[in-house]
């Protein structure tokens, strides 16, 4: 079957994806994907139905766009950022959804890596007589994607490192708890992200110091609070810190490797989740950790502090993302010094957007391949 691809296929692809990005964070085992039923009743082509995958996981974008649409979606086009799915549950596959629906064409972005899916939905959605075009926009779907496609791959949790740098290199001072380096509008920008994180990671340094709650709080998305995650190797933390005091708020695990400890029962006791770790060079091993975090069902990491804890994602290889403010502000005395700066960050990281928030610069880097 001929593929015809558009400019309006493009816009609508770069709608769908953009529409995808309001669940992240928040659909378990499953990625945030996005769907849009276009149809041309002969006035032009409209979106007549929109999905989103449910918070959970379920149920998936397609059959929520689809019942939207109706009777609409005969004869109409599917924009889908991940290939529709091609397994049986207790409900049937989305390709097969798809194909029921009436859908004439499925354009795709991103190829489903599970085994169950890659290559079997647009084989589905082909004998059904839908035409297929994947591949469009597929880098941009992905960097929605990227969580959901890492654990699949790696059996990991995907990280992103973040970092705030003062123009002296620094990252705080030492010995007086949470100094400001950003403005309002870049701190604003750091929740958002910790909105579409599955968890935010500190260390027990970082928790004892600076005594942070790691809430997400931007008027309209208090509860979209992710699971914080503490390197406590000893279980440490205090049962009066903000930490634990905020766990009606957003949950609370921490890694350790004495869960049978006085101390990590007490913090259990106080609602905190144990999560037993393995133990490497006097510190939690964190390969063997993303690879229980993926088990638990979290794809995505975002790890907040401090300079140590920066410094081991990286030189362990386990950061596949840094987002990284610089600010104006001077530090200066007893200042914290930066793990790495854009200046010496390691060459296989490559830019892949910066920003001006306010004062500050954001700058994002990605592994590269």
């Amino acid at each position: 079957m001929t593929q015809t691809l558009t400019e309006l296929d493009r816009r609508f692809m770069a709608a769908c994806i953009r529409y995808s990005r309001r669940h992240l964070g928040r659909t378990g085992t499953n990625p945030s994907v996005g769907t849009l039923i276009v149809a041309d009743e002969g006035n032009g082509p409209v979106i007549v139905g929109r999905g989103v995958t449910a918070l959970g996981g379920r149920p998936h974008a397609e059959p929520i766009a689809l019942a939207e649409a109706g009777e609409r979606a005969r004869g109409a086009t599917a924009y889908v950022t991940l290939e529709p799915c091609a397994h049986h549950g207790r409900t049937p596959p989305c390709a097969n959804a798809l194909v029921a629906a009436g859908i004439a064409r499925v354009v795709a972005a991103a190829t489903d890596p599970d085994a169950r899916v890659s290559g079997r939905g647009y084989e589905i959605l082909r004998a059904g007589g839908i035409e297929v075009v994947p591949g469009v926009l597929a880098n941009e779907a992905r960097s929605v994607l990227s969580s959901y496609l890492t654990r699949s791959s790696t059996k990991r949790a995907e990280v992103t490192l973040k970092l705030a740098v003062s123009a002296d290199g620094m990252i705080g001072r030492a010995a007086a708890g949470q100094v400001p380096i950003t403005g309002d509008v870049a701190r604003a920008q750091s929740h958002i992200l910790r909105a579409e994180h599955d968890a935010i990671l500190v260390g027990i340094g970082t928790a004892l110091e600076d005594n942070p709650e790691l809430t997400c709080r931007l008027p309209g998305l208090e509860q979209r609070s992710p699971m914080r995650i503490v390197l406590d190797r000893k279980a440490r933390l205090p049962v009066g810190s903000r930490l634990v005091r905020s766990i009606a708020e957003a949950p609370l695990a921490i890694a350790t490797v004495e869960p049978e400890s006085e101390a990590a029962q007490v913090l259990e006791g106080a609602g905190a989740r144990l999560i037993a770790c393995e133990e490497h060079d006097g510190r939690v091993a964190l390969p063997e950790l993303l690879e229980d975090l993926a088990a638990l069902g979290l794809s995505s990491v975002f790890v907040e502090g401090g300079a140590a804890v920066a410094k081991s994602f990286l030189d362990e290889g386990l950061a596949d993302r840094i987002v990284l403010f610089e600010s104006d502000v001077v530090i200066g005395a007893n200042g914290i010094a930066a793990p790495f700066t854009r200046a010496t960050l390691p060459a296989e990281y490559e830019p892949g957007g910066e920003w001006v928030f306010g004062a500050d610069r954001c700058y994002v880097f990605k592994r590269r391949g």
